[in-house]
């Protein structure tokens, strides 16, 4: 059983796709996203599941891809923005090196963009956004092995960051 080498938390813009790209370059090793998970398993967009079956439908599959992913992956993993809300999930990263990419509102929305593929953040997004950002934060609080604060920081300076936390 492999053990990724990082699981990269945190809401929608904080940065886990770009950052965790960046850092398994960084490192030679792959970069796995749960939300690409699902989406292949699904055969369609995360915002079509949703539509289709219901939101409740889509955490199960993610649920599924996240277990999937922590037993197989070596590589850098990100997880979707809400895979923290499922206590399954949480118990699941008990003992893994888990990143919590924090963000505050203006960059999450400046980097997001009000709601293009995104389905919670469909209706009202900007407040939803916020909602989801107090909402989530202790969950990726408490998941954490290490925060990184995100905010008015390049890709390359988080990925840096990380890389020198990930020495020790």
């Amino acid at each position: 059983m492999s053990k990724p080498l990082c699981v990269l938390v945190g809401a929608p813009g904080a940065g886990k796709s770009t950052v965790g790209q960046l850092l398994a370059q960084a490192y030679g090793v792959p970069f796995r996203d749960t939300d690409a998970d699902v989406e292949a398993t699904a055969g369609k967009p995360i915002s079509e599941i949703f539509i289709d079956e219901g939101e409740p439908h889509f955490r199960a599959m993610e649920t599924a891809a996240v277990a999937a992913a922590l037993a197989e992956h070596d590589g850098v993993l990100a997880l979707g923005g809400g895979a923290v809300l499922a206590e399954d999930n949480r118990a699941l990263l008990a003992g893994h090196t888990v990143v919590y990419l924090s963000v505050d509102l203006s960059d999450a929305v400046s980097r997001v963009g009000l709601g293009q593929g995104r389905p919670l953040l469909n209706f009202n997004p900007r407040a939803t956004l916020r909602f989801l950002l107090d909402q989530r934060r202790p969950l990726y609080e408490q998941v954490a092995t290490y925060t990184v604060v995100t905010d008015g920081r390049t890709p390359e300076e988080i990925t840096a960051e990380l890389v020198e936390l990930l020495k020790g």
